[in-house]
């Protein structure tokens, strides 16, 4: 059975090669066996956002950010998630939660 990060590196060369759907498939493996595994679900939320499936790239961006909850640029990516969703109160909200991250307000 591969690991989580071997079935990355495997999402990443399908990646790249233009199979996205393939590449969800085997990051969707990925996160099944260890759902903690933050590049994984990070990964995912960009591929989502790609093929147009919103929901599923703001939940993958919110699970980074509930993973790595002290880290700046994982809100700075949920924002990016939620403008390309068209959701731009929540893109402006996580905006601001990194920009706090960023200076120091908790």
């Amino acid at each position: 059975m591969p690991t989580p990060d071997e079935l990355y590196d495997l999402a990443s060369d399908l990646r790249d090669k233009g199979d996205k759907a393939a590449a969800i498939a085997k990051l969707e493996e990925a996160v099944a066996i260890d759902p903690n595994f933050t590049i994984g679900h990070g990964m995912l939320s960009k591929l989502y956002a790609d093929m147009a499936e919103a929901d599923k790239a703001i939940a993958h961006a919110q699970r980074v950010v509930e993973l790595e909850p002290d880290d700046t640029f994982s809100y700075t990516a949920l924002s990016v998630i939620y403008v390309r969703c068209g959701r731009i109160a929540e893109a402006e909200h996580a905006k601001a939660m990194a920009w706090e991250k960023q200076n120091g307000f908790q």
